[in-house]
């Protein structure tokens, strides 16, 4: 049985470095890779606009699409027999530390869409970093911004 990478997606630029950089080393190890996407429900003051193609669909059919685009944007077009996709509703830290629990590595950017611009570190992967159930990789873009 395979080694399994777990790296965790958002849509951000951060994120796809993290899934680039889990699909080369999936490839040098002979792994596979887990791409988990983590939703959660709008509070009622931040429902957001559906993007554009998305009206009527579900928040987690969105959150499916958004998956499906960054697997392709990230390894190509055409199957990926390597890389599971899974979107699961839930706080984007415990889902990723519930997919880790029986991985050999844990891949994330170092911030999603979420914080202020200029900090190194999002609260996600530093909590990753400190409580994952397995070795953490933190991708940094070459632009931190």
């Amino acid at each position: 049985m395979p080694d399994v990478i777990v790296v965790g997606v958002d849509g951000s630029q951060h994120a796809a470095e993290a899934l680039r950089a889990a699909i080369r080393q999936a490839e040098l190890t002979d792994s596979l890779v887990h791409a988990v996407l983590a939703w959660e429900w709008p509070s009622i003051f931040s429902v957001p606009e559906p993007l554009p193609g998305q009206e009527g669909l579900t928040f987690e059919e969105q959150a499916e699409h958004r998956l499906d685009v960054a697997v392709e944007a990230a390894a190509g077009p055409g199957p990926h027999p390597r890389i599971r996709k899974r979107v699961v509703q839930g706080s984007p830290t415990q889902v990723l530390l519930d997919a880790a629990q029986d991985a050999a590595l844990l891949v994330v950017g170092s911030r999603g869409y979420g914080g202020f611009r200029g900090i190194m570190l999002g609260s996600v992967s530093t909590h990753l970093a400190q409580y994952a159930p397995c070795s953490v990789l933190i991708v940094r873009t070459g632009a931190e911004s």
